[in-house]
Formats: C-alpha cells, structure tokens, sequence
C-alpha cells in the first residue's frame, strides 16, 4: 500500500513526535530480549531546508533542550553547507534516483539535552506526486561510523531485504541479512508508524527488533510532555546498549572481531518479497 506523501493537501508540512515503544529480542544463541517507552522526530526535511522557521518549538541546528543538527546525519554538512538534506539528495542521484523530488520525511531521534546518538534514522523519500520512491535506513554504530541501506521501490506493509554490510554489534558477525517492513497509519501517514528490521543469518532468524508509536504535531505541550517523561533519551539510549552488551557477555554469547568498514557507504536492497 502506497500512502500518499504528507505534504500532499497539506502546504506546510510540520514536524511530528511519536510516543511509543522501541524492542529488541535475540532468538540465538541465547535468548534474550527488553522493551522500553521511547519518542522519536518525523521531520519533513524539504520544508525545514525552505522554510527553517516551520521547525517552531524544535531547536534546529542551535542548542536546544530538544533539537536537531543536520551535521548528526549523512556525511556532516552543517545546514549552513545544505545539511543532511543534500548528502540525501546526493546519494539518492549516485544511485540513479533522480524523481524523489516530493517531500523526505526522516524518522530519528532528537538531541535531548545536547546529547545525540542515533542507531538507526529512516528518511522516506516521496516523489512530487506524494508516491512513496524510496526509503534509506542510515545506520550508526558505536565506533562513529555510518552506512546506508537504500531500499528501492519499497510499499508500506511489504517486506524488503537488504544483506547486511556493515559492523554494528560484536555479538553479530557480518553475514545474513536485514529484513524491513514500514507500516504508516492514518489518510496522511500521520498518525501512527512501525518499523520492523529483522536479522537473518545462514540458519535463520535471529534478532528481532523495531519501533512504533503513535504521531501528533510537535508542539509546546508534546516537547514538553517529551521531555518530562524522557529528559535522558538519548543518554539511555547508548547506557541500553552497554547494559545489554554486558549481559549478554555474562550469558556467554559469542563475540566476533570488528571487520573492516564496508567499500561502498551505500548497500542497495538485494531482494524484496511481494
């Protein structure tokens, strides 16, 4: 199911928040698995590249007690350089795309207080008709290295597959592969978002994880209720790694080297089931 780009009948397209739940669950070889509240940003990234003042009460590229800095994502340019936005539209031409001119949409998390890291950010690409051309999952690992998987003519609700490239934890070797599925809720796609991302090895499942929450507008009372609820967010995201990284070595799970980055910082989607 394509739903239509938000920006379609809506002129000037707002930053959104999501409240919800992120999880995580490890099938093999030892199972293991939390669950834990979280809020992330959907931000119609074309209209804060025109428009910087539709940002409101998100603090972009300045200090803030949420906010947002482009040189967090892509390749680091600053917005004053063209930002994230520009490594996007970069990468999208290095790959033959050249009709996502519509609205991109990034799902990630904030700075919160300052601090910022960021796992896993999505950015959907539409075309100018509002159809939804592609979606980049822009990954982090905790070395401060970054890779894209670029998913190429995805559908809401449709599974897609990418083989795995890039050295995030020493508990996972580089093999397998990744399988994404997005699902957005409401006319507008603005209600509600899940994101499923499964890994794979030779033998079959064995992380299960994703995130979902329910969207409204950023605004004083959101950013507000955010920060009351979560005033670490971010700090807790990186604290769950180490504390899970801990127990799993304490349950014996295997570790593997850190390899080499990958050639390209670009993995195209391998296969996708219809």
């Amino acid at each position: 199911m394509n739903i239509p780009a938000p920006s379609v009948g809506s002129p000037h397209p707002v930053p959104h928040i999501g409240f919800g739940h992120v999880w995580h669950t490890r099938l093999r070889p030892r199972r293991h698995r939390f669950s834990v509240p979280t809020f992330f940003l959907l931000l119609p990234m074309r209209t804060l590249h025109a428009r910087p003042e539709a940002a409101g009460v998100l603090a972009l590229n300045r200090t803030g007690a949420l906010s947002f800095r482009d040189a967090d994502h892509g390749d680091g340019k600053t917005g004053r350089t063209g930002g994230a936005l520009a490594w996007l539209d970069a990468l999208l031409h290095a790959e033959g795309i050249t009709d996502a001119q519509g609205e991109i949409w990034l799902q990630c998390y904030p700075r919160v207080l300052g601090y910022s890291f960021k796992p896993v950010s999505f950015w959907y690409c539409h075309r100018a008709d509002g159809s939804l051309r592609a979606i980049v999952a822009e990954v982090n690992n905790t070395f401060g290295e970054r890779h894209a998987y670029l998913l190429d003519h995805p559908r809401y609700g449709q599974e897609l597959r990418a083989s795995k490239a890039f050295h995030v934890s020493p508990f996972c070797a580089v093999v397998g592969g990744y399988r994404f599925e997005f699902h957005r809720g409401g006319a507008d796609g603005l209600q509600s978002a899940r994101v499923r991302v499964d890994y794979h090895d030779t033998e079959g499942p064995v992380l299960l994880t994703g995130i979902a929450g329910r969207l409204e507008p950023l605004t004083p009372a959101s950013r507000r209720r955010a920060l009351w609820r979560y005033p670490l967010l971010t700090l807790g995201v990186m604290a769950r790694i180490l504390w899970n990284a801990l127990l799993l070595w304490l349950k014996r799970v295997p570790l593997h080297t850190k390899p080499q980055m990958p050639a390209s910082p670009v993995s195209r989607s391998s296969s996708s089931s219809h």
